[in-house]
């Protein structure tokens, strides 16, 4: 048995139900989007102060590509916005930011200078690690790697799980030990497939606009009381001493 850490080390959010907030509301689904931008701070300002070293925040898809076009660019432009409103106080907060995905062409070019500008200025933080999955999927992710490997020309008998885990985006990144899926819809959506490996999962009914600092520390909470085994058994089970 191995008892969960204090605080998780690397924490993942499935940020979902911005659309349903909406439609409950009689609103555009783009109203939920816009709604969606104070949880994304509350969350980024709970998780540092409650000592969380890396944070990542599922934003946009590859599969997200398949939304109405209007839909689509009304998030470009969201993004981009939240992106340049909130720079300054990330920064001021020590917090490293950068962005795993962000390789389709119909990114708009403004809005990839403005990621590259925020991972620029943010680069040299050591407080918490924010991870903004935008234009993500786990299993490109994936596919990306299994080439890189091939093309570095290790021979077949000598990949690991290290080694391969080497030649997926951002290869410092730690396991994520919690993944919380807002609106408690229970899929893993292609996100960070191979990262969330052995994470613990939860999946509070509540929707994202509405999810709150004191939401996420309820998950924190909750993921202390966990028994996080690995495939082995608790002890005294199965016979064993």
């Amino acid at each position: 048995m191995k008892r969960a850490r204090e605080v998780p080390r690397h924490v993942a959010c499935v940020m979902d139900g911005n659309g349903r907030w909406a439609a409950q509301r009689s609103l555009p689904r783009t109203s939920g989007h816009r709604a969606a931008e104070t949880t994304v701070i509350d969350v980024i300002e709970a998780a540092r102060s409650a000592g969380v070293e890396w944070l990542s925040l599922y934003a946009f898809s590859t599969e997200n590509w398949r939304r109405p076009s209007a839909e689509v660019d009304f998030l470009m432009q969201l993004v981009r916005r939240v992106v340049r409103k909130h720079a300054p106080l990330l920064h001021a907060r020590g917090i490293r930011c950068r962005f795993l995905g962000v390789t389709d062409p119909r990114i708009p070019p403004v809005l990839a200078r403005d990621f590259a500008d925020l991972t620029t200025l943010t680069g040299d933080n050591r407080g918490m690690t924010l991870t903004v999955a935008f234009d993500h999927g786990g299993r490109r992710d994936i596919v990306e790697a299994a080439r890189s490997l091939i093309d570095s020309g290790i021979p077949a008998d000598a990949v690991t799980e290290q080694s391969f885990a080497a030649h997926l985006p951002f290869p410092d990144t730690p396991d994520v030990d919690l993944v919380i899926r807002t609106s408690g819809e229970q899929r893993i959506s292609n996100f960070m497939l191979w990262q969330v490996a052995y994470a613990e999962w939860m999946f509070p009914p509540v929707l994202w606009p509405d999810f709150r600092a004191p939401h996420f520390l309820q998950c924190l909470h909750m993921y202390r009381q966990r028994d996080r085994r690995f495939g082995g058994v608790l002890p005294n089970q199965n016979g064993e001493a």
